[in-house]
Formats: structure tokens, sequence, C-alpha cells
């Protein structure tokens, strides 16, 4: 098993936020496994070394399509560059269940921001490679308010905006509907809450409903 939180690093000022892909790691259940396996190998004699990776388009840390929940809606070849690069805040969430409106109503959320929500996830489920049930979600009504809000772009640190077996379709309508960007599987256990320079670019897919990415922060 591999410890997520330990692979957080900070390199000149960059904090990497990212989730490690490895095999055997915590998917969604109904989502494909991740494997990586050899399929040239310098140590049996091959010329270099090449890697089979198989994995869903929703594994670790990942941007999702507005076409992953709306039909017809913008692929993730399609966003634009700057509703994952740029200011963004991390704000902090004490509840242990979700992210409810009462908890945030007092950051007077404006429209465009970039938001990232740091909760109880961060530090207890990137622990082991078990997929984590329990974990703190975004509500519906705070979906709904963020959407309001005409945010752009929202991130969480866990797989899914909405919980499992829970609110998880209500969300993401709620999300992606509005033209809001959502990013999922941050690790933010090494990122204190306040305002951040973020840079997060996922794979450029030709009309995909979702792509993996590589997401880093700096303090402004």
């Amino acid at each position: 098993m591999t410890n997520q939180s330990s692979n957080t690093n900070t390199t000149k000022n960059w904090i990497d936020i990212s989730l490690t892909i490895h095999s055997g790691m915590a998917h969604w259940p109904d989502n494909p496994p991740v494997r990586i396996e050899p399929s040239q190998c310098l140590a049996h004699g091959d010329v270099c070394n090449v890697s089979k990776i198989t994995l869903g388009s929703h594994t670790g840390t990942h941007v999702d399509g507005i076409n992953h929940f709306i039909k017809g809606g913008l692929g993730i070849d399609q966003m634009p560059l700057e509703a994952t690069i740029g200011k963004a805040r991390v704000i902090g969430i004490q509840d242990s269940e979700s992210i409810k409106v009462a908890e945030l109503e007092p950051y007077n959320l404006q429209p465009g921001e970039r938001v990232l929500f740091k909760t109880l996830n961060s530090e207890r489920c990137y622990q082991s490679d078990l997929f984590v049930e329990d974990f703190v979600y975004i509500s519906t009504e705070a979906a709904q308010y963020l959407a309001q809000k005409q945010v752009c772009t929202v991130g969480v640190d866990y797989l899914s905006v909405g919980g499992y077996q829970g609110n998880v379709i209500e969300v993401h309508h709620a999300l992606l509907g509005a033209g809001i960007w959502v990013i999922e599987g941050l690790n933010l256990s090494q990122v204190e809450p306040g305002e951040y320079e973020l840079i997060c670019l996922p794979i450029k897919i030709k009309n995909g409903d979702g792509g993996l990415a590589r997401a880093i922060l700096r303090l402004i």
C-alpha cells in the first residue's frame, strides 16, 4: 500500500496536491481498477522501458468534463485553460459529514472564483489503497449555492464531489450543469486555507468525459 499523503511535495514554494498513480490504488468502485505493467523492459533485454496503463478517466486527481453528466456538454479537450490556472482560494471545512451552505456563506464567494475545499478527507482518506465510503462530500444545497454564486471551478479532496451512494448525480448536475469545472482527487493535507496560485491541467482527450491531471499550488 502507498501512503498518498507522503507524496505531497514542495519544490520552490510550489506544493504538489496531486495523487500518485499506481497499481491497486483506490478508485470509484464501479470504475476500472488501476493496473500498470511493463510492455517492454530493460531488465528483460528490451531496448527501453515502456508501460501499459489501464485505468478509468476519473482516476486519482482529475478534472471532469462538463459532458461527464451533461448531455452535449463540453469535453475535457474544450476546457478553457483559465478554468484551472490562476488565483484559487482554499477553504477549510470543519463539518465531518458534508460541505454545507452555512459553512460557505461567511466566505462571500464571488462569480468566477476558483474554490478548493480542504476537508478531513485529506488527512484520513489517503492512508491506504482502500476506497473510503464515508468521505466528506458537497451537499446538494451547497452545490446549488455554488452554482448560484457562479464560481468558475470547484475542487475537492476525494474522488467525487457527491457522496457515495448518495447525491452524486444531483451534485454533478448542479455544478456541471452550471458550467462549473470540477477537480476531484486533490490532496490538500500540506495546504493551509488561504489564497494560492493554481495550475491544474488535465490530459487532452478528444471529447473526454474526464482527464487525469497534475495539480500544484503556490501561496500568493
